[in-house]
Protein backbone atom coordinates (compact mmCIF):
# COMPACT_ATOMS: atom_id res chain seq x y z
CA UNK A 1 0.00 0.00 0.00
CA UNK A 2 2.77 2.75 -0.91
CA UNK A 3 1.26 4.67 -3.48
CA UNK A 4 -0.18 7.97 -3.07
CA UNK A 5 -3.27 6.38 -3.89
CA UNK A 6 -3.50 4.48 -1.04
CA UNK A 7 -7.12 4.39 0.43
CA UNK A 8 -6.29 1.13 3.86
CA UNK A 9 -5.09 2.23 6.83
CA UNK A 10 -4.34 0.60 9.76
CA UNK A 11 -6.83 1.82 12.63
CA UNK A 12 -3.92 3.36 14.98
CA UNK A 13 -2.94 5.27 11.80
CA UNK A 14 -5.69 7.04 11.70
CA UNK A 15 -5.73 9.84 14.88
CA UNK A 16 -9.73 10.70 15.06
CA UNK A 17 -10.98 7.03 14.08
CA UNK A 18 -12.92 5.19 16.57
CA UNK A 19 -14.71 1.73 16.60
CA UNK A 20 -18.48 2.23 16.52
CA UNK A 21 -20.30 2.10 19.71
CA UNK A 22 -22.42 -0.77 18.34
CA UNK A 23 -18.91 -2.83 17.22
CA UNK A 24 -16.29 -4.32 19.86
CA UNK A 25 -12.96 -3.52 19.26
CA UNK A 26 -11.31 -6.77 18.39
CA UNK A 27 -7.53 -5.96 19.20
CA UNK A 28 -5.89 -8.34 21.32
CA UNK A 29 -8.64 -10.74 20.79
CA UNK A 30 -7.48 -14.29 19.94
CA UNK A 31 -9.02 -15.97 16.34
CA UNK A 32 -9.87 -19.52 16.23
CA UNK A 33 -10.98 -21.92 13.29
CA UNK A 34 -13.81 -23.71 12.97
CA UNK A 35 -12.52 -26.33 15.17
CA UNK A 36 -11.38 -23.81 17.85
CA UNK A 37 -7.57 -23.91 16.79
CA UNK A 38 -5.85 -20.85 17.83
CA UNK A 39 -4.67 -18.93 14.23
CA UNK A 40 -3.28 -15.86 16.24
CA UNK A 41 -4.26 -12.77 17.68
CA UNK A 42 -6.09 -9.70 16.50
CA UNK A 43 -3.04 -6.84 15.92
CA UNK A 44 -4.54 -4.28 14.07
CA UNK A 45 -8.18 -3.68 11.83
CA UNK A 46 -7.57 -2.32 8.42
CA UNK A 47 -9.75 0.37 7.37
CA UNK A 48 -11.12 1.52 4.02
CA UNK A 49 -10.77 5.53 4.55
CA UNK A 50 -13.36 6.17 1.34
CA UNK A 51 -15.80 3.97 2.63
CA UNK A 52 -15.20 4.23 6.61
CA UNK A 53 -15.04 1.00 7.71
CA UNK A 54 -13.14 -2.23 8.44
CA UNK A 55 -12.52 -4.01 6.16
CA UNK A 56 -9.89 -6.44 7.27
CA UNK A 57 -8.18 -7.68 10.45
CA UNK A 58 -4.76 -7.82 10.76
CA UNK A 59 -3.39 -11.25 12.37
CA UNK A 60 -0.66 -11.94 13.64
CA UNK A 61 -0.35 -15.56 13.07
CA UNK A 62 -0.30 -18.01 16.19
CA UNK A 63 4.00 -19.36 16.20
CA UNK A 64 2.27 -22.94 15.92
CA UNK A 65 0.60 -22.12 12.78
CA UNK A 66 3.44 -21.20 11.56
CA UNK A 67 5.80 -23.91 13.46
CA UNK A 68 3.13 -26.44 11.18
CA UNK A 69 3.74 -24.00 7.85
CA UNK A 70 7.52 -24.43 8.46
CA UNK A 71 7.34 -28.29 8.97
CA UNK A 72 5.69 -28.44 5.82
CA UNK A 73 7.54 -26.89 3.85
CA UNK A 74 10.85 -28.54 5.36
CA UNK A 75 9.22 -32.21 4.67
CA UNK A 76 8.09 -30.63 0.76
CA UNK A 77 12.04 -29.88 0.18
CA UNK A 78 13.10 -32.71 1.96
CA UNK A 79 10.87 -35.33 -0.36
CA UNK A 80 11.78 -32.64 -3.48
CA UNK A 81 8.56 -31.59 -4.46
CA UNK A 82 10.29 -28.63 -5.90
CA UNK A 83 8.46 -26.30 -3.72
CA UNK A 84 10.42 -23.46 -1.92
CA UNK A 85 10.24 -21.74 0.97
CA UNK A 86 8.28 -18.58 0.64
CA UNK A 87 8.57 -16.84 3.71
CA UNK A 88 11.38 -14.37 5.17
CA UNK A 89 11.71 -13.26 8.68
CA UNK A 90 9.02 -10.80 9.68
CA UNK A 91 6.02 -12.13 7.56
CA UNK A 92 3.95 -13.08 10.15
CA UNK A 93 0.94 -11.47 9.75
CA UNK A 94 -2.17 -12.55 7.08
CA UNK A 95 -5.19 -10.92 6.86
CA UNK A 96 -8.87 -11.81 7.11
CA UNK A 97 -11.95 -10.25 5.49
CA UNK A 98 -14.28 -8.91 7.73
CA UNK A 99 -17.08 -10.58 6.19
CA UNK A 100 -15.52 -13.94 7.14
CA UNK A 101 -15.62 -14.04 10.83
CA UNK A 102 -18.08 -13.91 13.66
CA UNK A 103 -17.29 -12.00 17.29
CA UNK A 104 -18.53 -13.44 20.68
CA UNK A 105 -18.40 -10.39 22.78
CA UNK A 106 -18.98 -12.69 26.21
CA UNK A 107 -15.71 -14.51 25.53
CA UNK A 108 -13.63 -12.19 23.73
CA UNK A 109 -12.56 -14.88 21.14
CA UNK A 110 -13.36 -13.94 17.18
CA UNK A 111 -14.30 -16.99 14.75
CA UNK A 112 -13.41 -17.83 11.52
CA UNK A 113 -16.78 -19.84 10.60
CA UNK A 114 -15.67 -20.95 6.96
CA UNK A 115 -12.05 -20.94 6.63
CA UNK A 116 -10.04 -24.04 7.55
CA UNK A 117 -6.92 -24.14 9.62
CA UNK A 118 -5.23 -26.07 6.85
CA UNK A 119 -6.12 -23.05 4.88
CA UNK A 120 -4.69 -20.31 7.24
CA UNK A 121 -1.33 -22.34 7.13
CA UNK A 122 -0.88 -22.32 3.40
CA UNK A 123 -2.24 -18.39 3.11
CA UNK A 124 0.92 -16.25 2.29
CA UNK A 125 1.64 -14.31 4.95
CA UNK A 126 2.86 -10.61 4.89
CA UNK A 127 5.72 -8.54 6.69
CA UNK A 128 3.74 -5.80 8.78
CA UNK A 129 6.93 -3.39 8.20
CA UNK A 130 6.01 -3.82 4.42
CA UNK A 131 2.60 -3.82 4.36
CA UNK A 132 0.64 -4.96 1.11
CA UNK A 133 -1.06 -4.15 -1.87
CA UNK A 134 -4.04 -5.45 -3.58
CA UNK A 135 -2.08 -8.23 -5.69
CA UNK A 136 -1.76 -9.59 -2.11
CA UNK A 137 -5.72 -9.29 -1.19
CA UNK A 138 -6.65 -10.99 -4.37
CA UNK A 139 -4.35 -13.85 -3.78
CA UNK A 140 -5.47 -14.37 -0.10
CA UNK A 141 -9.33 -14.20 -0.70
CA UNK A 142 -8.25 -16.74 -3.13
CA UNK A 143 -6.83 -18.64 -1.34
CA UNK A 144 -9.89 -18.56 1.28
CA UNK A 145 -12.10 -18.94 -1.35
CA UNK A 146 -11.39 -20.75 -4.18
CA UNK A 147 -14.66 -20.93 -5.47
CA UNK A 148 -15.04 -17.48 -6.24
CA UNK A 149 -11.75 -17.02 -7.85
CA UNK A 150 -13.09 -15.29 -10.77
CA UNK A 151 -15.05 -13.06 -8.61
CA UNK A 152 -11.64 -11.29 -7.50
CA UNK A 153 -10.46 -10.14 -10.81
CA UNK A 154 -9.05 -6.96 -11.15
CA UNK A 155 -11.82 -4.38 -9.98
CA UNK A 156 -9.11 -1.43 -8.96
CA UNK A 157 -11.95 0.23 -7.65
CA UNK A 158 -12.84 0.05 -3.86
CA UNK A 159 -15.70 0.56 -3.60
CA UNK A 160 -16.44 -2.29 -6.20
CA UNK A 161 -13.82 -3.98 -4.72
CA UNK A 162 -14.89 -4.06 -1.02
CA UNK A 163 -18.81 -4.24 -1.84
CA UNK A 164 -18.99 -8.20 -1.70
CA UNK A 165 -19.90 -10.03 1.34
CA UNK A 166 -17.12 -11.64 2.63
CA UNK A 167 -16.31 -7.49 3.61
CA UNK A 168 -19.75 -7.27 5.35
CA UNK A 169 -19.02 -6.77 8.58
CA UNK A 170 -23.49 -8.11 9.23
Amino acid sequence: MENKERNLYRMDELSGYKIASNYSDVRGWKIVDADNRTIGTIDNLWVNKDMQRVVYLDVNVDKKLIEDSHNEIHDAIANDNGREFVYKDGDSHIIIPIGSVSINKDTKIVMANSIAYETFRNTSRYNRQHNFDRDYERNVLKSYYPKNDSGFGSDSDDDNFYNRREFDNH
